[in-house]
């Protein structure tokens, strides 16, 4: 059987507010989103069994469900809506974006898919269609169906995206921790209503950066608190030279420097190999 390879892109957000609580326990959040090369890689094909067969590989494998992922549950979704029918698969995920770290390894494996069986079984299925499933899914999954920067403004459903390329340098850390996003969420109290900047409409990125630098992730503080190793983490990598600055990805527990040029990254990479031998960073850029 001839077997497909999808890569699944890490998305990092370089800011998050949290605005307000709603009546169905949900957040308004305002954040802006970039994608990095580092990705997830996905192989199928299809099999003659009665059954698909979900492997995960790579460095994080651990701690996934093999029978409840978000792989699975695409393939349920879309067997429900009669969008695959008499069809199993093989599918093995290459595990190399760490898992319950607020860099979206999961709803990018899931939109990976959806918009593989899009494409491969010529569903022709419109962007609002797209989104509508994509969101059964999970609340990240729409957000990573296009590799686009993305601003999430907190109106209903409004979600702006951008060609513009970044260009930017990230230097990701993860502490070898999963941070319960429920639990991030329900202790967190830093709400407010803000004025933002499009970031999308900046077209300079000294300027961006400028803005940026005086922005924040509203989940930090309370990040920081249950977790010492994140507020420590990212501590050490603000004081690098050359970070512009540091901050966790959505509910964390990565952390992430934006440096100025890859000499820094690199340097300050073995200078938290030295400090955390245990943890895992990689240098990635946005794409």
């Amino acid at each position: 059987m001839k077997k497909f390879k999808i890569k699944s892109y890490c998305k990092v957000n370089l800011t998050l507010r949290v605005l307000r609580k709603e009546s169905n326990g949900y957040h308004k959040i305002r954040t802006l989103i970039t994608f990095c090369n580092l990705h997830d890689i996905i192989t199928i094909s299809k099999v003659k069994n009665l059954l698909d067969e979900i492997t995960f590989s790579g460095k994080f494998k651990r701690g996934i469900s093999k029978k409840n992922n978000t792989i699975t549950k695409v393939l349920k979704l879309f067997r429900e809506k009669k969008f695959v029918q008499n069809q199993f698969f093989k599918i093995n995920i290459q595990k190399n974006i760490p898992h319950g770290a607020g860099l979206g390894g999961g709803s990018s494996n899931a939109a990976a898919l959806i918009n593989y069986f899009n494409s491969k079984s010529k569903l022709k299925l419109n962007e609002i269609k797209i989104k509508y499933l994509a969101r059964k899914i999970g609340f990240d999954v729409p957000i990573c169906l296009q590799k686009k920067n993305l601003l999430i403004t907190g109106k209903k459903n409004e979600m702006l995206r951008s060609n513009k390329k970044f260009k930017f340098i990230l230097l990701i850390v993860y502490p070898n921790l999963i941070c319960s996003t429920k639990k991030i969420y329900e202790k967190n109290k830093q709400m407010r209503s803000i004025k933002q900047k499009n970031y999308l409409q900046i077209k300079d990125n000294k300027k961006l950066i400028t803005y940026l630098i005086n922005d924040r992730n509203d989940f930090e503080k309370v990040v920081s608190k249950i977790y010492p190793k994140v507020k420590s983490t990212i501590k050490f990598i603000r004081d690098q030279k050359g970070c512009y600055f540091s901050r966790i990805s959505g509910s964390g527990s990565a952390c992430f420097g934006l440096f100025s040029n890859s000499n820094n990254a690199i340097y300050a990479k073995k200078l938290i190999k030295l400090k955390y031998p245990k943890y895992w960073c990689v240098i990635s850029k946005t794409i």
